[in-house]
């Protein structure tokens, strides 16, 4: 197998985790335990679903992990594609990595609140928890932009069909956008959910691709051709 083939196999599995934990952790666990709301509710979910708490703090690591990961070996793969591009990508990576970082910390301290007794424990998990989603509604705007040097490094290597490669920059944009629409219009929540669709295929497409295919003969021959 092909070097290059091995790194972006790799890298698919990475990204396969990243998808996994994310899916698990943020759509599945934290709806059920880390929910922001009247303070005593509040409490009261995490004082009694303790244990799925803390897989769910541990699955938020796995996402920092995954993530820091993942960007890494993007930046392995793209790295002699294009060094800008592919600097780019890992850094807006690894950024949102450590706005994740900080959610995971804010979950950890409202976990050990959920066992105390404090008067006050209500309402500083409540708090934790409401610093914890703006920590990830931050790191959603680096989650969107980091699709856009990752689709024009498809479009210039030739290692993923091309469709993905457009489907990432749009995805990306419209990642970005969509943080906008939702920041001034709240309400326009479907709009922002139809926003982000093109990103969500583009994602699963290069994931796919890398972990299936890996990197296409032809264009590891260029790679390998440019590098001499």
């Amino acid at each position: 197998m092909h070097p290059l083939s091995r790194t972006a196999r790799l890298t698919g599995a990475f990204y396969l985790g990243l998808a996994l934990t994310g899916m698990l952790g943020f759509l599945l666990i934290r709806p059920q335990v880390f929910t922001a709301g009247d303070s005593t509710a509040v409490l009261e979910a995490l004082a009694g679903n303790l244990p799925l708490a803390r897989v769910g703090l541990l699955l938020e690591l796995g996402i920092v992990v995954t993530q820091v990961l993942t960007a890494l070996w993007f930046f392995k793969l793209f790295g002699g594609v294009n060094a800008f591009a592919a600097g780019s990508l890992a850094t807006l990576g690894l950024m949102n990595a450590v706005a994740i970082l900080g959610s995971a910390a804010s979950l950890s301290t409202a976990i050990q609140l959920g066992e105390s007794t404090s008067a006050d424990a209500a309402v500083q998990a409540s708090l934790l928890i409401v610093l914890s989603e703006g920590f990830w509604a931050a790191g959603v705007v680096f989650f969107g932009a980091w699709l856009i040097p990752m689709g024009m490094l498809v479009l210039q290597s030739g290692y993923a069909w091309r469709w993905i490669g457009w489907a990432l920059v749009v995805g990306g944009i419209g990642y970005i956008a969509s943080i906008v629409l939702v920041t001034l219009a709240p309400e326009a929540t479907v709009v922002a959910d139809l926003l982000v669709i093109p990103a969500t295929v583009g994602e699963f497409s290069i994931m796919l691709s890398l972990l299936i295919r890996g990197v296409p003969a032809r264009a590891a021959a260029r790679a390998l051709e440019a590098s001499r």
